[in-house]
């Protein structure tokens, strides 16, 4: 039997030289791949300044705005790392957050062209289409040589459940393409000679996947780190890992240092800087996967659309396994098969993807396991592990995600094997296909749920704004924006990339200090203003106003420095339905009754209110 090429090998074999075929093979996986990018997007692609991800426009609404802050530091000279803008009079340090700047950066004539709700809409498709191109490309090149069985294993990994599910709004977490890359890179550095260049790729790299995906980048490093010490383990290739260590190490000192180079401001602001925190604002506990996960449909698929899908994820962005048993099945059918016909060196490969699929679908499970929404109380590896910096940053269920690629592999060498051995009995190869079939056709997406959210207001979109805020003033919605009440940022998000001037808010969706054991937490902790309004979104009842909570709501206006309280018509709660009657009879009781501005109701706070809690 052939060997596969592979980047565990000593040297690969050259690529075969093109030919007509080949070319014929690669367009039909570049059509596929642009196909299901805009199959899964295609309900925003009907209106993107209209319509969101019906179970995260939360999120939607912070990528668009960080890409419309993105390119107004960029193009005003700001810190692209660290802004005011929200969460005032503190700010927010972008970079222990997703600020995804280089995505800020490289599309921000794209964001001034067509506006941020577009643009996010162009970067998730184009995440997509490239992590699936970038897989085939590593695949086909480097690793098989059947060009089906590189399309195979590389658009199963690019629309896997997990990548499907955070295609729900995540641009970080769809950036698969960058996975491949540092795969590739990584191995380059063993080659004599290429140590130098290959450091200072992989350290450009690494750069640029910290500033887009800082997790992912995490998660990558570790799984490349089982997945070498395994396969160096190994007798079969302990003598070449051996051989290639000292290049390697140089290789890699070349890259700590262009990547310190290159983050050792944002390292700094992450670890050292203002408003940092340690751990994360979201439960780990929550965020685990659950081991039936692993056997269950997702709901963005063929088998969640008739039905078999299931609510086992802490939320439907979050089902980073979901294969369902069939696959499961199917990848350890192949596993078998490509072992028994593997030489040594094949099977060190073999044996550390399984390691490492192994190790991280444990890990995954978190620290306490559960079965079907249970907890059984069993102590899992990850609960050694969380209280580590770094690791106690991470989601344990986003571990997860490293499965994906070892099944996708697997699900290529196998296809690989049975294009280049002399072909399969009939009944044999039936039952292959029959097999494939049974474990992929169900998981094959189903466009995103998306839904109508409301309009920017005139009283923003025409400017009327800067007629009631100073240049750089603060005007805060109502309710204040935060991760479940997101307007405030969208509407920023506008002015911004409309060349309109700045105007800054109070509170916003990000993870800031705040939380329990000096832990993290989304958005500030409350005051009484946005308790009382949030209050009264929420239940649509006005809550009992005194003198009382009338001086301590002034007060919290004369901290945040507001000049406009707006309430649009509509509200967009993220979440859940909120009272916009509700909102302004308790705003009128608190400060007054408003005036009718274009299309939303306006108090203005004169410097002088402001200042009534707290004279000079």
């Amino acid at each position: 039997m052939p060997t596969s090429p592979t980047l565990a090998a000593d040297q690969p074999p050259a690529a075969a030289p093109a030919t007509g075929r080949s070319r014929r093979a690669d367009l039909i996986v570049v059509l596929f791949a642009v196909a299901l990018a805009l199959w899964v997007t295609s309900g925003l692609w009907r209106d993107p300044n209209s319509r969101a991800i019906t179970v995260n426009s939360s999120d939607q609404a912070l990528f668009e705005w960080l890409l419309a802050f993105g390119g107004h530091a960029l193009t005003h000279g700001e810190n692209p790392l660290f802004t005011d803008l929200v969460n005032v009079p503190d700010g927010v340090n972008l970079a222990v957050n997703t600020s995804i700047t280089v995505y800020a950066a490289v599309f921000a004539p794209l964001t001034y062209l067509i506006g941020p709700p577009a643009t996010f809409l162009v970067i998730l498709t184009l995440n997509l289409v490239a992590t699936a191109l970038a897989w085939y490309w590593l695949l086909s090149r480097h690793l098989v040589r059947s060009r089906l069985a590189a399309g195979v294993g590389a658009l199963f990994i690019a629309y896997s459940p997990g990548m499907v599910a955070h295609a729900n709004a995540h641009l970080n977490w769809t950036a698969g393409w960058l996975v491949p890359l540092l795969t590739w890179a990584v191995f380059a550095l063993r080659r004599p000679g290429r140590w130098l260049r290959g450091g200072i790729t992989l350290g450009v790299l690494v750069a640029v996947a910290f500033s887009i995906a800082a997790e992912g980048l995490f998660f990558t490093a570790l799984a490349l780190g089982v997945f070498l010490a395994a396969w160096a383990l190994h007798p079969a290739r302990r003598a070449q890992a051996r051989a290639a260590l000292p290049t390697f190490l140089r290789g890699l000192g070349v890259t700590a240092l262009v990547a310190g180079a290159l983050l050792a401001y944002p390292l700094w602001l992450h670890f050292a800087g203002p408003q940092r925190f340690h751990g994360t604002g979201f439960d780990a506990v929550i965020h685990s996967e659950d081991i039936a996960a692993f056997g269950a449909y997702p709901q963005r698929s063929l088998a969640g659309a008739v039905g078999l899908g299931t609510t086992l994820a802490p939320n439907p962005t979050e089902e980073n396994s979901f294969f369902g048993l069939p696959l499961l099945l199917l990848a350890v059918a192949c596993f078998v098969a490509l072992w028994r016909r593997a030489d040594p060196g094949r099977r060190a490969t073999l044996a550390a993807l399984s390691v490492t699929g192994g190790l991280f679908t444990v890990l995954s499970w978190g620290s306490l396991a559960k079965w079907g929404g249970r907890r059984t109380g069993q102590l899992l590896p990850f609960g050694v592990l969380d209280d580590l910096p770094v690791v106690n940053a991470a989601l344990p269920s986003r571990l997860a995600l490293v499965v994906a690629p070892v099944i996708g592999l697997l699900l290529a060498y196998a296809v690989d094997q049975l294009r280049a051995d002399p072909p399969p009995r009939r009944g044999v190869a039936a039952a292959w296909g029959l097999g494939f079939a049974a474990a992929l056709l169900p998981l094959l997406p189903t466009p995103l749920a998306t839904s109508v959210r409301p309009p920017v207001p005139e009283f923003i979109t025409a400017g009327t704004w800067r007629q009631h805020v100073s240049p750089g003033g603060v005007l805060t919605p109502l309710p204040l924006t935060l991760d479940v009440t997101p307007d405030g940022q969208r509407w920023q998000a506008y002015a911004l990339a409309h060349r309109q001037g700045e105007f800054r808010i109070p509170a916003g969706f990000f993870l800031g200090p705040g939380g329990p054991d000096g832990r993290g937490r989304i958005g500030p902790p409350p005051r009484t203003f946005d308790t009382l309004m949030d209050q009264a979104g929420q239940t649509g009842l006005v809550p009992i106003i005194t003198e009382g909570s009338i001086q301590l709501c002034l007060a919290d206006l004369r901290h945040w420095g507001v000049e406009a309280v707006v309430l649009p018509d509509e509200v967009h709660g993220a979440k859940y339905d909120l009272d916009e009657d509700a909102l302004r009879r308790t705003a009128t009781a608190l400060l007054g009754p408003p005036r009718r501005v274009d299309d939303v109701w306006l108090w203005e706070v004169p410097a002088a209110r402001r200042d009534e809690a707290h004279p000079r």
